[in-house]
């Protein structure tokens, strides 16, 4: 799973012009799923992203994470982050899970984020054409590949 995770002071998500749903300062989760990924990456990345220490504290350091920060969550399904442009100018998606796959694991992925932070999380629509309005705060923005950092444990 690959995550492109933001701190933001607001994102705003719409489907077909109308507002899906909307947070205030938090984090935006992008998440792809790769053909490879499974229960385990997404328990994994759940903790892991619910505990990013990526909020300032009163010293303004980076030491917060998401609920200290009383901030709020966006998950949103982007098999995109799973483009191989390694070949040619025309991105390939082989690497993303097919949605019998990968919508039982996005919807798993967002239960795993409610149990470890504590908070009902917003989402988007998997598959839908989805526009995304946001104001990146810092601007923070993390990417987390779970093929790479689960082997370095």
């Amino acid at each position: 799973m690959i995550a492109l995770i933001q701190r933001v002071w607001y994102s705003k998500l719409q489907i077909e012009g109308k507002l899906h749903s909307s947070i205030g300062p938090g984090l935006l989760v992008l998440l792809g799923i790769s053909t490879t990924d499974g229960k385990q990456e997404a328990e994994w990345l759940a903790s892991k992203i619910a505990s990013l220490r990526i909020f300032s504290d009163e010293n303004g350091k980076m030491n917060l994470d998401v609920k200290a920060n009383s901030g709020e969550i966006m998950v949103v399904s982007q098999f995109t982050l799973l483009a191989d442009a390694s070949h040619g100018n025309r991105p390939s998606y082989m690497n993303a899970a097919r949605p019998e796959t990968a919508i039982p694991l996005y919807t798993y992925f967002i239960s795993c984020i409610e149990q470890s932070s504590g908070m009902k999380v917003q989402t988007g629509v998997f598959g839908a054409d989805m526009q995304i309005e946001l104001c990146n705060d810092g601007p923070v923005t993390i990417s987390l590949d779970t093929e790479i950092l689960m082997k370095k444990r």
